[in-house]
Formats: structure tokens, sequence, C-alpha cells
């Protein structure tokens, strides 16, 4: 990997989101959570497992934003993606989230998010909201409508 100085968070979360692609998990980026919260990454696994990750371009972006606390009872496993030249020693420990780097390309699993899963209501939730934006995603792709591409993502909680 290259140095990752001055990496966008669109960088980091496209990366990363090829990662978990590579993977045979689906992505979505800023998916709205019941708490009407927007995570970064929420990623559906081929077992329905939801991981959903933070992406944090500087320690300014880190330590003005705790919004990331509320996002753990929302997934199976929980996980801040950074530059690989993002001072690591400010994130939670192994015990509360997983660490992935990246240069804006490859990326590494540094330390594994401890796993803690999902009520099955919870999930079934979950699941049925992604499919329900993703399909409204892209059916306002297909009408060449950008601006609406994210339009009404918290309908019907």
């Amino acid at each position: 990997m290259t140095n990752g100085a001055s990496l966008t968070a669109a960088r980091i979360t496209a990366a990363v989101a090829r990662l978990f692609l590579d993977h045979g998990n689906a992505c979505i980026r800023e998916f709205t959570v019941r708490t009407g919260r927007r995570a970064d990454l929420m990623v559906l696994g081929p077992k329905r497992d939801i991981t959903i990750i933070e992406v944090k371009s500087s320690r300014q972006d880190f330590t003005s934003d705790q919004k990331w606390q509320e996002y753990i009872e929302w997934a199976d496993r929980f996980y801040f993606a950074v530059a690989e030249d993002f001072p690591r020693d400010i994130l939670p420990g192994p015990d509360i989230c997983g660490i992935i780097i990246t240069d804006g390309f490859d990326c590494h699993i540094v330390q594994e998010a401890p796993v803690s899963k999902l009520a099955g209501t919870r999930r079934t939730h979950l699941v049925t909201r992604l499919a329900h934006v993703a399909m409204r995603r892209l059916e306002w792709a297909a009408q060449d409508n950008p601006d609406n591409a994210k339009a009404d993502d918290r309908a019907e909680e």
C-alpha cells in the first residue's frame, strides 16, 4: 500500500465497498437506520449477516463525531475504515470494533470486529429496509433523476 495521506471519505468508502463486494457481499452507502442516523456503508452478507462500516478520513473527523456508537446495535459487526496513515491508537479496541485500513485501492482488515448477533426481528426489519431502499435507488437512477436517487430513504420504518 502507498501513502494514504489526504484520502477522501469517498475514496475510502469505494475501496472498502470493493473489498466486501469481492467477498460476495452486497453494499449500500448512506443507509439510514431507525434512529435517523446514516451509516456510511451497510453490508449484507450471503447469510443475512449485517456489517456497518463508519468511514473516518481524519483525526478531526473521528473526534468531532461520536454518532458511530449508535450503529453498534444495528449490526452483527461494526468496523471503522481509515486511511493507512490514520492514527489508529485513537480508535476503540477490538472488544468494540474492527478496523480496516486502505490506500484508496487495496484494503486490509487489521482488527477483526467482534460479533454481536442481531435479534431476528431486527435483522428481518433491516434486510427488508435494505431491499426497499436499494430498489428505490435503482428505480430513481433508471428514471434518470439523480437528485432523487436517495429520496425517501426514511420512508415507512
